[in-house]
């Protein structure tokens, strides 16, 4: 007795199906048939195709429900066209045939199903029962023999983790220590994050923090444990949140072997079969409705629905090269960890059917032909089904579903996994043009990013650190940095980071054991073994040298395990290639069991191509830099000489980074017994051209001095000497005097002060006035008469010699000058000769918020009381 009705119509274009899928989705839904709805879309999907697409006419739904369940029909006008029923019925269809595909479908999912003809149209309809459940259940699977039960240990244990608004973990169950080695009071506190082993892709991707903001998600990852394992998991998400509406996330986490225990049905089985392992093989079905907004997200959902919908114990999805001739292993699950991931095959691997990746293959029992699925090799798998993934004849991909069954696919199986593979395909490939797309924008921001750091440094320890901060933990989890000192020499460890600073030391420590990679201009990336050969090894000789003395083969030391961990898995080296010369290697590292992805060595291989100018130009600078700066030493003068008597104190500061001399400098040197010259002198300009001047200036000083020349004709043969300089020459100011120490106590001074700032004298009471009359200044004018002026220091008496870098210090308007210096000098009675210039530099540097932009020098000479 039917109970209720409804019908739609549908023109014949593409967007129909779509339409029709959503009409009996919802219809059922309104019927409280939900149980039924999975099934009841994918036949309907399928027919209402073949009526509007292969048929080309209309097409008429029809959901009549009755007290058992639902009858669909599905009516097209073209009854002349042939339907295989006989093959579909004897299970005999070509697995290469266009028709019958929805057909054989109604034989494996519907109760009953049939095809009814008249002269105007053609009737396709099926029935789906409900099943009978006991009062109070939601759902129910049938009942299994022992053997065919999901395994699990001994011991079942399900980690219970919350999660608060902060994405920190809040509760940590026993069961979760037990799972993970982590005890509670080491967790509670940091982020999820931090132990997740989730797939990432710089600049795309769903991450662990928006899985974690869902309402529910189910799915699976990964999770390091106490010794630097990633563990294989699967989970359960619930958002919740307390009395208080404060929100947080329930993690309900087992491993992945046992995922049976949280893992929903993917449907109800309608009519009691145990096999019935087709729930969702077209598109809706097999990724689910909405579907994930990411490629990892997209392959990762298809391959655990292919292996739910073939009843599997483990699948794969493999992605085809630009070139079609390798695959990528992009997502797997049910297999040991993740370590295929990313690793390569070829698309032909021999000749025949069965040797390449473009035609569907069965193995009934791996047993017998060790080596056809290099992927499944040592996982207890015995058959497998795999199907290409074609998009306009063009080979995107391989899909597989494998069981520890032996014998247990056929044609039937590679036929629904190839159906569900056709749906996919083409959003696989949609979702793979995306990803690439958002990885050539992530990869150029990442590289401007990068650029514009290794562009702000010079120093060429930082560029180390630097280049290794930005491939960690982004490309790879570890990397260490060997540098070439000159052409043709050893590369030398220079760097070695680690996501994790606590295995730095030990990664250090294995990769000085093992002999460094041979640099080579011309071979890009390629693969270096030594550090996983070297751990592996350390780790067998420990347990062989246990084993010859007669003991057990001891746990291996914490630290060494998870150096092993650490730099088990893929490791690959690219040269640092800058000038056409090799200054470097780069090597990059993964933890045991991961591999690279092809997409990520091209940005490695663009960002040594940046890094290595960059440390190339560090090098260049720091070489510059040693020769600028011994040069610039040697204009300094040597160390003050004692002077009996008199106290004497210099502060120099040259202007501009780097600079250790400018055009202001400074001498005290012996002339003869008793007699010592002293000079303060300021060259027209700064940095390394008035540098020049002043050690011509400084050395004829002493030269001419100690030839037993007075001071006026010392500054006149100067005079001369800078002017033969040429268009090279430049003016300065210059003080210079010659000091006597008196027996008694006091000094004589004779001064010359040839365009100079006055040098001040300051008296015990106070007083402070110039010691010196201005003259004219040397390097301008060919005849100079200059006259020399004497004057004597008490004991208490200081003077002080300045350049203008001090007088001409500026704030705006103001000005410190010659009143303020007097001001400032006025307050230094009583001070040491260091005091009084100490004092003077602070206030130099205090009268202005902006650093000195000019020269600075400063000679204090002070007779003590």
């Amino acid at each position: 007795m039917i109970t209720a009705r409804a019908a739609a119509t549908f023109e014949p274009v593409g967007r129909s199906v779509a339409t029709a899928r959503g009409f009996v989705r919802d219809t059922l839904q309104g019927w409280g048939l939900a149980d039924l709805i999975e099934d009841a879309v994918v036949l309907t999907s399928e027919l209402v195709t073949n009526a509007v697409v292969h048929a080309g006419t209309a097409a008429e739904v029809r959901c009549l429900r009755d007290a058992r369940g639902v009858r669909i029909e599905v009516i097209d006008r073209h009854p002349e066209r042939h339907l295989p029923l006989a093959e579909v019925s004897r299970g005999q269809l070509d697995l290469n045939s266009e028709g019958g595909r929805g057909l054989m479908l109604c034989a494996a999912l519907a109760t009953r199903w049939g095809v009814d003809y008249t002269t105007t149209d053609k009737c396709v309809w099926f029935r789906l029962d409900e099943q009978d459940l006991p009062v109070g259940t939601r759902s129910a699977g049938p009942v299994l023999p022992d053997e065919s039960l999901p395994v699990s240990d001994t011991r079942v244990r399900v980690a219970v983790v919350q999660i608060d608004r902060a994405d920190t973990v809040t509760a940590w169950n026993s069961d979760a220590t037990e799972l993970f080695g982590y005890p509670e009071e080491q967790i509670v506190g940091k982020p999820l994050a931090d132990l997740a082993a989730w797939p990432q892709t710089p600049g795309t991707g769903t991450g662990i923090a928006e899985a974690l903001s869902l309402s529910r998600w189910e799915g699976s990852y990964g999770l390091r444990d106490s010794e630097g394992r990633t563990m294989p998991v699967y989970a359960c998400h619930l958002r919740v949140r307390d009395a208080h509406g404060e929100p947080s996330t329930v993690c309900l986490i087992v491993r992945d072997q046992e995922r049976a225990i949280l893992q929903g049905p993917t449907r109800v089985p309608v009519h009691g079969d145990s096999l019935d392992r087709s729930a969702g093989d077209p598109l809706d079905g097999l990724i689910g409705s909405p579907p994930p907004d990411d490629l990892d997200g997209l392959l990762q959902r298809t391959v655990e629905r292919a292996r739910d919908m073939l009843d599997g114990d483990a699948a794969f999805l493999l992605l085809a090269t630009d070139d079609e001739t390798e695959l990528e292993v992009r997502a797997t699950t049910g297999l040991p960890s993740a370590r295929q991931r990313f690793a390569r095959v070829p698309v032909e691997t021999g000749s025949g059917r069965y040797g390449s990746a473009r035609m569907p293959a069965v193995h009934e029992d791996l047993a017998t032909s060790p080596g056809a699925v290099p992927l499944l090799s040592g996982t207890g798998m015995h058959a497998v089904v795999s199907v290409p993934l074609k998009v306009e004849g063009r080979l995107t991909g391989s899909i597989g579903v494998a069981s520890e069954m032996p014998g247990r696919y056929g044609n039937e199986e590679a036929l629904r996994l190839q159906f569900a593979a056709d749906r996919i395909a083409l959003a696989v490939e949609s979702a793979r043009l995306t990803e690439l797309e958002r990885l050539r924008r992530g990869s150029l921001a990442f590289l401007v990013e990068a650029s514009e750091l290794l562009a702000g440094t010079l120093d060429r320890d930082q560029t180390l650190a630097l280049m290794a901060q930005m491939i960690v933990p982004t490309l790879a989890t570890w990397c260490a940095v060997y540098t070439l000192p000159e052409a043709g020499s050893e590369p030398v460890l220079s760097y070695v980071l680690h996501e994790d600073e606590e295995r730095i030391d030990g990664i250090k420590s294995l990769l000085d054991q093992v002999d460094p990679p041979e640099p080579g201009a011309g071979q890009g990336v390629r693969q270096w073994t030594a550090p996983a050969d070297a751990a592996h090894n350390t780790t067998l000789r420990t347990s062989l040298r246990s084993l010859a003395l007669g003991k057990l083969p001891p746990k291996p030391p914490e630290t060494s395990h998870s150096t092993a961990t650490a730099v088990g898995g893929e490791t690959v080296v690219l040269p640092l290639l800058a000038r056409n010369r090799v200054i470097g290697l780069l090597a990059l590292g993964k933890p045991t069991d991961e591999r690279f992805r092809q997409d990520i060595l091209e940005l490695a291989e663009d960002l040594s191509r940046r890094a290595a100018l960059a440390l190339d130009n560090a090098r260049l600078y720091s070489e510059r830099t040693a020769i600028s700066q011994s040069l610039q030493r040697s204009l300094l003068p040597p160390e003050l000489p004692d002077i009996d008597g008199v106290e004497v104190e210099v502060v120099y500061r040259a202007a501009g980074e780097g600079n250790e001399v400018g055009g202001d400098f400074y001498d005290v040197f012996p002339i003869r017994e008793g007699a010592y010259g002293f000079a303060i002198g300021d060259v027209c300009g700064t940095g390394p051209l008035a540098a020049a001047v002043t050690g011509l200036a400084r050395n004829a000083l002493r030269l001419l001095a100690r030839e037993g020349l007075g001071g006026p004709a010392v500054l006149e043969r100067l005079n001369a000497a800078i002017l033969e300089q040429g268009p090279r020459s430049r003016f300065l100011t210059l003080l210079y005097g010659e000091l006597w120490p008196q027996p008694e106590g006091g000094a004589l001074l004779k001064m010359v002060c040839a365009g100079h700032p006055l040098p001040l004298r300051l008296t015990p009471d106070g007083q402070v006035a110039p010691a010196a009359n201005p003259q004219p200044l040397l390097g301008v004018m060919d005849d100079l008469e200059l006259y020399e002026q004497t004057t004597t220091l008490s004991p208490g008496d200081v003077l002080l010699c300045v350049t203008d870098g001090v007088t001409e210090r500026r704030e705006g308007t103001r000005m410190l000058g010659d009143d303020g210096l007097a001001v400032v000098l006025s307050s230094c009675t009583g001070m040491t000769a260091g005091a009084v210039a100490a004092r003077v530099s602070r206030a130099v540097e205090r009268f202005a918020a902006d650093a000195p932009s000019d020269d600075m020098a400063i000679l204090t000479l002070r007779i003590p009381e």
